[in-house]
């Protein structure tokens, strides 16, 4: 792990959300364990169902991209695979419950996101980075009340290193002032590495299962630095 002092102020922070500026996969998880109760498979254990659902998640995600209408399918789905016996229309309303509870959480703002937001923004150029469903995603900004301290909103359906490279283009950054901060390796860090800014991994213990990777390397010239907590970015920006 590296960690600087203090960069001077004027760099270009792009910020994730899920998980990093609000819970979002621990109602994923909730959902997705009150849905394994519910198939109670006698054939399967529950992780065998988990490993189910993992792929056909990563094949709903290629066809039909992220966010709650995509999760939802894949749990109805994943439910039809393992089902003994033909699926009722009731069944399957009842599996697409689970997935609806997510709807109704409150956004719950991680541990000194709103003060360090605040402080972040007086020294530095934000965006908001984030991946998904547009509507869902535009939403959660509008309902965390975080909106303000962003110069720009970046909502894109992958983040990939093309995808930060257009990003790059479209803000004109300059890539060894400009940083990706975010939860996910997979995501946040590797391709934005690879298009050349530095990064800041911030652990988050409920990262989604497909989001993981190991952390790529930094070229010489890059920074990469690892993070407990959200509140911390304060002490180095």
């Amino acid at each position: 792990m590296e960690l600087m002092l203090r960069f001077p102020s004027g760099q270009t922070l792009l910020i994730d959300a899920d998980d990093t500026l609000w819970e979002n996969n621990v109602y994923f998880e909730r959902a997705i364990a009150a849905f394994i109760g519910y198939l109670n498979h006698q054939t399967y254990a529950p992780e065998d169902v988990r490993q189910t659902l993992n792929a056909v998640e990563r094949e709903t995600i290629l066809a039909h991209g992220y966010g709650l209408t995509s999760f939802t399918r894949s749990l109805v789905t994943c439910y039809e695979r393992l089902s003994p016996g033909p699926v009722t229309e009731e069944q399957r309303e009842r599996v697409r419950g689970f997935a609806k509870s997510i709807c109704d959480q409150e956004i719950e703002l991680l541990a000194g996101v709103r003060e360090t937001l605040a402080l972040l923004a007086i020294r530095h150029r934000l965006i908001l980075m984030t991946k998904g469903n547009h509507a869902e995603q535009a939403d959660k900004l509008a309902r965390s009340g975080l909106a303000p301290f962003f110069n720009a909103v970046e909502i894109v359906s992958e983040k990939d290193t093309s995808v930060y490279r257009e990003v790059i283009d479209r803000h004109e950054l300059t890539p060894h002032t400009s940083w990706m901060i975010g939860n996910s390796p997979k995501s946040d860090v590797n391709p934005a590495l690879a298009a050349g800014l530095h990064a800041v991994h911030l652990f988050h213990k409920d990262t989604w299962v497909l989001e993981h990777a190991e952390l790529s390397a930094p070229r010489p010239e890059q920074h990469l630095i690892e993070l407990d907590s959200f509140a911390r970015l304060a002490d180095i920006f």
